[in-house]
């Protein structure tokens, strides 16, 4: 009989026989595992607990399998064995055309710009709570708001004297109606675009020419 735990030990005899040769080719791949056990990726259940995890929420095969240092192919056996499902991660955000650098330069030159229009209408509001007419310094998208804002604050009295002081201006039929009463916000804010719609195009930045239903 040959030494079971040594492949040099077998003869000829022992790889012929039927049996006995089936006994011993297994034993020699049992072997050859020992052998190059060290050399082998072994991976306790935990570590391909997570590599099934990351590859369901949507991680990449061969970024998961870098990431947790296993073999591609015996991620996707794997897979096939347990039947893991693949769930679809979300969406990446596409690069603007002109590369992210220059769009968050022109983000915060746009967010600059709205906080300077936020801090006039802010002095203005101030202006008139301390007694002055103010007004002309108003930005003109929220002229409506400003003369609808004193009308509800500071009565009657200083509605009317603000609607005969600007009724010749001309935005001054998208602020009062025709009995001299405040109109409705919504109202104020589109008459106000409609009137100056060129200026509100090239402000947000409409070409000439294209989506010409707006404002």
């Amino acid at each position: 009989m040959p030494d079971w735990g040594e492949a040099t030990s077998w003869g000829d005899e022992d790889w012929g026989d039927e049996v006995s040769g089936e006994r011993a080719r297994a034993v020699q791949q049992a072997w050859d595992l020992y052998r190059t056990r060290g050399e082998r990726k072994v991976r306790d259940w935990d570590t391909w607990q997570a590599v099934r995890r990351a590859w369901e929420a949507g991680e990449t095969a061969a970024s998961v399998a870098r990431r947790f240092d296993v073999g591609l192919a015996n991620l996707w056996r794997r897979r096939a064995c347990e039947g893991g499902e693949r769930g679809r991660g979300p969406d990446p955000t596409p690069e603007p055309p002109q590369g992210w650098d220059r769009w968050a330069d022109e983000q915060f030159e746009r967010f600059l710009q709205r906080l300077a229009a936020e801090r006039d209408v802010a002095r203005a509001l101030l202006a008139a709570l301390r007694g002055e007419t103010g007004g002309r310094e108003m930005p003109l998208w929220h002229v409506g708001f400003y003369y609808a804002w004193r009308a509800a604050e500071l009565g009657a009295e200083v509605a009317e004297a603000d609607r005969e002081r600007c009724k010749a201006a001309p935005w001054a039929s998208a602020v009062w109606d025709a009995q001299g009463r405040i109109r409705p916000q919504p109202h104020i804010d589109y008459a106000l675009t409609r009137m100056h719609r060129a200026d509100w195009r090239r402000q947000v930045g409409l070409p000439d020419g294209v989506a010409e239903a707006w404002p």
